[in-house]
């Protein structure tokens, strides 16, 4: 019986029987949906999930607590119908599932792993969950690939959706392949009702609008009819509105009326932190050792990192081999050696000159001050860990003798990383930033 079925036959005991045949009797556990912090209950009507999640979501959560030692959000949901496949459905039928379908319910506030590169944009997505249509509208949240944006966009949309609030969520993709079908068959407003009958819009992936005039139009108008009713928006872009290409200025102009936040790669506590999120939702158990290995050597693309926690697990399992350095350095050897490929000495002297204050000719340079000979043998060291570049070709590099002088280097750095845990927090911290943007 799984945990949700237990909870249901505790609460059970604890309902009168009236008040369980009328609402509880029909409750049912989504095993499936539910994952880590999150608990879903279908019931058949809307009267039965309102009743249920005012009367007894606290009680659901403290039962699971009770069997579990984990106290879930619990999401009561309407029970979809049973349908049958059809082959060619008409954006009618499309339209008329709910849009909340697309949501994720594992992309919760909870589930967000917080650190120095994101915790604005986390505070401000959860004031707009908190108080949608407010402060923050729109809320713009921008950054590269796999750093969160999509997460904290639906997690504000699984928390008021939980609210009974009506949400659509779309990737601008989605979006404009609707109003291009639409268009060409001259039903634009049913397209125009589906997007602006809501009562929050999330919208992935805006930076494709780039160009796209006919598009952009129309989303100008949409973007207007909502703000003016009080609804709230939500986008998300790989960068700020200004760097859109070909994005019309009065869009850039509605863009930034609210709320603009990024989310920067994450540092290496937070990457820490993000893989022992990660791998006990999904139930695995990694040593502090191996933890520290994958967030010092994976890049900052969080899908990335769970996917190779997922590796790692599926791997071991089918090997049937633990899980230890040894054998993550080779279960990700071919990762490790594509993303040599991408970082470049040149970068790796300007994080480090950064880190340091100093000039990267400085470190090029022949200067023996303390200062600089550290950051010249850190430099080395980097470039031997994260390039392909082979010793002869690094000591060019750095006008050195030969490959000997390289090597002399790469042995005095490693004695004191051995002996000065700080000096060794450092280097891996620059080169997580090199790693987080190689190029």
């Amino acid at each position: 019986m799984s945990i949700g079925n237990q909870v249901l036959e505790k609460l059970k005991k604890e309902v009168n029987e009236s008040e369980y045949n009328r609402y509880i009797k029909n409750l049912k556990y989504d095993e499936k949906s539910s994952r880590g912090d999150i608990a879903i209950f279908t019931v058949k009507n809307i009267l039965a999930a309102k009743w249920i999640k005012t009367h007894y979501a606290k009680k659901i959560a403290h039962l699971f607590e009770v069997e579990s030692g984990i106290s879930p959000t619990v999401i009561i949901d309407i029970e979809k119908p049973t349908q049958t496949r059809v082959k060619n459905r008409d954006l009618q039928q499309q339209e008329s599932r709910s849009s909340s379908t697309q949501l994720n319910p594992s992309f919760t506030f909870n589930s967000f792993v917080m650190g120095d590169s994101n915790t604005l944009a986390y505070n401000v997505a959860l004031s707009v969950a908190q108080n949608p249509g407010e402060q923050y509208n729109p809320l713009f949240i921008y950054g590269g690939v796999g750093l969160g944006k999509t997460h904290l966009m639906q997690a504000i949309g699984n928390k008021l959706h939980y609210d009974n609030k009506k949400i659509i969520y779309t990737t601008f993709e989605q979006f404009m392949n609707r109003f291009t079908a639409h268009l060409r068959s001259k039903t634009m407003e049913r397209f125009r009702e589906y997007y602006r009958n809501c009562d929050v819009l999330l919208i992935d992936d805006i930076q494709f609008i780039s160009r796209k005039e006919q598009t952009q139009e129309e989303f100008f108008h949409t973007f207007n009819e909502l703000h003016s009713l009080g609804k709230q928006i939500v986008i998300t872009s790989d960068r700020p509105p200004k760097k859109i290409a070909g994005l019309v200025d009065r869009l850039k102009s509605r863009f930034e009326w609210g709320m603009l936040v990024s989310i920067n790669p994450p540092e290496l506590e937070t990457k820490i932190a993000i893989i022992q999120k990660k791998s006990t939702l999904n139930g695995i158990r990694l040593s502090d050792d191996v933890v520290y290995f994958l967030a010092s050597n994976l890049g900052s693309n969080i899908r990335e990192i769970e996917g190779t926690i997922i590796k790692l697990n599926a791997m071991s399992s089918l090997l049937r081999q633990p899980i230890t350095i040894e054998f993550a350095k080779n279960t990700i050897a071919d990762y490790l050696q594509e993303k040599k490929k991408s970082v470049s000495i040149e970068s790796i002297l300007e994080k480090v000159a950064e880190e340091f204050n100093l000039k990267p000719a400085d470190i090029r340079s022949k200067k023996r001050a303390k200062k600089i000979v550290e950051a010249r043998r850190i430099s080395i060291y980097l470039a031997r860990q994260l390039t392909q570049n082979s010793m002869p070709q690094i000591a060019v590099f750095f006008g050195m003798k030969d490959h000997s002088a390289i090597s002399h280097a790469m042995k005095k750095i490693e004695e004191v990383i051995e002996n000065d845990e700080n000096l060794k927090v450092l280097i891996e911290e620059i080169s997580n930033k090199i790693q987080a943007n190689p190029s």
